[in-house]
């Protein structure tokens, strides 16, 4: 890709970019949200169309406008944002836009696309049934899918867009073996993440990019993370996580002896002014309790107390009336409205002040909605952008304005830097410690073990719907954690 440009009304998106890749490469491409790197591929892609500049596949120029066009010529790509039909299988959704065909009558061959789907699964190490529908997967489930699909194709070319963001331990390392077999049919393989440490795990080259423009390329061999995070961000960053100084209240949130669901037995206690870290591996049941304390799932038996009062959530809107806001990791299919504006999205969580008699004074309106804009510096021109136009982390912000505009006692974030850059990580954070100075209490979901060990007060670990165990500030480790999240207390016991 030659002197690539991309404008918007009032924005140069893409300003004189180049970037190559070689065969059975992995270039691995770095920013901060809003650098450039997702509207660069998505020109790769033919999901957008340069202003200027020139693309070459092996020495010819070529020249398309649609990512069917695209694919035509053997690039993929995989979309941070999953575009996957939730009604269909996971294999009408592995082979959409190329079915295989039974008959001259057009049916589509069903068993044959179960059949090949499986194949492609079984090749990331996955064992997911075809025949599923895609809106019964997890997350990760749904990530592996979307992997599935590109890599089903006769690719040349694959651009992948915080691929893991989403992924175990085990996953990742299945996922890089899948990287290293394209490497080995001579694909070229264009890497997108904000986990660092990856990349000096399957990087070749790295290329770092900045408000549009390139500002390095280099091989991975002569250059080191601190540097790397230099360049990103343009100035030296001393720590990755902020000094936290709240000091912990009194209890706020007491779930006694929770069952239902996957969950049992579940206790768990929360303080005012605290951060408390909820760790385990996919599927250990940490969004099931953020979920029960939310109201968005029911319980069986047991308590859940808010200030000392016992409390029966029947739905979310009883958990929100009460002070707790949930930010859910997949802010963008349940957190958001993508095609609202940012205005829309802050205030439609507590309009009752902003009415004047039936209607919405719009004056109050953006000038409660500008104080979380101004607060959180979301970055975007106006109140009045679309959040679809959003990068990762002003989409993240924009969620959290919403819940502190209801005035919560509790946040709780699942997965809140999930494919987010290292600058805006640390602006999360801080922002995450002046909420536990305010006193609101915050619970933190992360598979990301260094990220709960560099911001939370406590941790709690969960191993197949229960707690395995609880770690105070002194005794944070990497491995501590890992053990417990693999130890179902129910089974060590009866062992």
């Amino acid at each position: 890709m030659e002197n690539i440009s991309k404008r918007y009304p009032g924005v140069l998106a893409l300003d004189d970019v180049s970037f190559d890749l070689g065969k059975g490469e992995v270039h691995c491409l770095l920013g901060e949200n809003g650098a450039g790197k997702s509207t660069l591929m998505k020109i790769l892609s033919g999901a957008l169309v340069k202003d200027d500049g020139n693309i070459f596949i092996e020495e010819n120029a070529v020249n398309y406008h649609s990512p069917s066009e695209a694919q035509k010529l053997g690039i993929g790509i995989i979309y941070q944002d999953f575009k996957l039909i939730p009604e269909l299988t996971a294999a009408d959704n592995i082979f959409l836009g190329s079915e295989i065909i039974k008959n001259s009558f057009s049916f589509l061959d069903k068993e044959k696309m179960n059949e090949f789907a499986l194949k492609a699964l079984e090749e990331l190490g996955e064992e997911i049934p075809a025949d599923i529908p895609v809106n019964k997967l997890s997350v990760a489930q749904r990530q592996m899918i979307e992997i599935a699909k590109a890599t089903q194709r006769n690719i040349r070319i694959l651009a992948m867009d915080e691929p893991t963001a989403s992924l175990t331990n085990s996953e990742i390392e299945n996922l890089f073996k899948v990287i290293r077999k394209l490497k080995s049919r001579g694909v070229g393989i264009i890497y997108i993440s904000h986990r660092l440490e990856e990349i000096f795990e399957i990087g070749d080259r790295v290329t770092v990019m900045r408000d549009g423009k390139k500002i390095i390329t280099s091989s991975i061999k002569d250059t080191g993370i601190k540097e790397l995070i230099k360049q990103m961000v343009g100035r030296e960053l001393a720590s990755e996580f902020p000094e936290h100084t709240a000091i912990m209240g009194e209890e706020i949130l007491n779930l006694e002896n929770i069952n239902g669901g996957k969950l049992t037995d579940i206790n768990l206690k929360l303080h005012r002014g605290e951060i408390l870290g909820l760790a385990g591996l996919v599927g250990a049941g940490r969004s099931e309790v953020a979920r029960v304390i939310f109201g968005a799932d029911k319980i069986e038996s047991g308590k859940i107390k808010l200030e000392g009062k016992a409390q029966k959530f029947r739905y979310p809107k009883d958990a929100i009336n009460s002070g707790i806001a949930l930010l859910t990791e997949d802010r963008n299919l349940y957190g958001l409205f993508m095609e609202r504006s940012i205005r829309e999205n802050v205030s439609v969580s507590n309009l009752s002040p902003l009415m004047k008699g039936i209607f919405i004074d719009k004056v109050e309106e953006k000038k409660a909605v500008g104080k979380y804009f101004d607060q959180l510096q979301i970055k975007a021109p106006t109140q009045e952008t679309k959040v679809e136009n959003l990068s990762g982390g002003n989409r993240q912000k924009v969620v959290l304005a919403r819940w502190l505009h209801t005035n919560s006692k509790i946040i709780i974030f699942d997965e809140p830097t999930a494919g987010i850059d290292i600058g805006v990580k640390f602006e999360i954070y801080n922002l995450i410690n002046r909420l536990v100075e305010r006193g609101i209490g915050v619970i933190i979901i992360s598979s990301e073990l260094p990220e709960l060990i560099g911001i939370a007060d406590r941790i709690v670990v969960m191993c197949e719907g229960r707690i395995s165990g609880e770690l105070q500030k002194k005794d944070f480790s990497q491995e501590k954690i890992l053990k417990l999240a693999t130890q179902n207390p129910e089974k060590t016991y009866a062992h």
